[in-house]
């Protein structure tokens, strides 16, 4: 049927062939993408909550987000040096963020073809239908018989472009709608690091605070010093 087709549904049944190819490679990569940065992820997260402080987390930090996120928190830390506690955690938080919405843009990339095959891989088949059958129809007149001999091929053949497109689109939707729920799950999974770096970035932070108490002189102390050198 291929062969007798009109070069116009020749293309649509290329194209929608293409198209399929398409799907079935996205799926496999990113299916791979996602298995491997789950993984990643999950291991960095588990060891982040085993962890006390930053300096724990930093020997099990992962590649990824979430060892972008210990960075990003390291480098703040050093900008930020002897800065207040509270504008240090919201610089942080706001790293963690822009960390989160880099790395998710970044899992689903390439997902979109699948969409899109999904949403016109119908209508392309139902083109090259329309274009088979309205061929069909000149055969007929050109014919001028109405022997199913005659238009049965055609019809056939146009028919066929509309079976590829739904073989082209099931699957996308399918497999579009399976790495949304996979992404989702990621992106709880990041959530989920980005609040364990949070907290045992407020955990130092509080031990920092603590130390420089304890270190700085109490006030009634500080004045009984002072009235101790005016007698002398």
């Amino acid at each position: 049927m291929f062969m007798a087709a009109d070069w116009v549904v020749k293309g649509v049944m290329i194209g929608l062939a293409l198209a399929s190819v398409v799907t079935w490679t996205v799926w496999l990569a990113k299916s791979l993408e996602l298995l491997v940065a789950k993984g990643r992820l999950r291991r960095a997260l588990k060891g982040y909550l085993a962890s006390a402080s930053l300096d724990e987390a930093r020997g099990v930090a992962a590649a990824g987000p979430a060892g972008a996120m210990l960075k990003a928190t390291d480098l703040e830390l050093k900008r930020s040096g002897d800065l207040p506690a509270e504008g240090i955690k919201e610089r942080v938080s706001i790293s963690l963020g822009r960390i989160e919405v880099a790395a998710g843009r970044a899992i689903t990339r390439g997902t979109g073809l699948l969409a899109t095959i999904g949403a016109t891989a119908p209508f392309v088949g139902l083109f090259g239908t329309v274009w088979g059958i309205m061929n069909s129809f000149i055969g007929i007149s050109k014919a001028q018989t109405t022997n199913l001999a005659v238009v049965a091929p055609g019809i056939a053949e146009a028919l066929l472009a509309t079976a590829i497109g739904l073989v082209a689109a099931i699957p996308a939707v399918v497999i579009y709608n399976h790495f949304t729920r996979l992404v989702s799950g990621y992106r709880v999974l990041m959530g989920d690091a980005a609040a364990e770096v949070l907290r045992l970035l407020s955990r130092d932070l509080d031990r920092r605070d603590m130390a420089a108490r304890r270190g700085v002189p109490h006030s009634h102390g500080v004045a009984a010093a002072r009235l101790r050198a005016a007698a002398e």
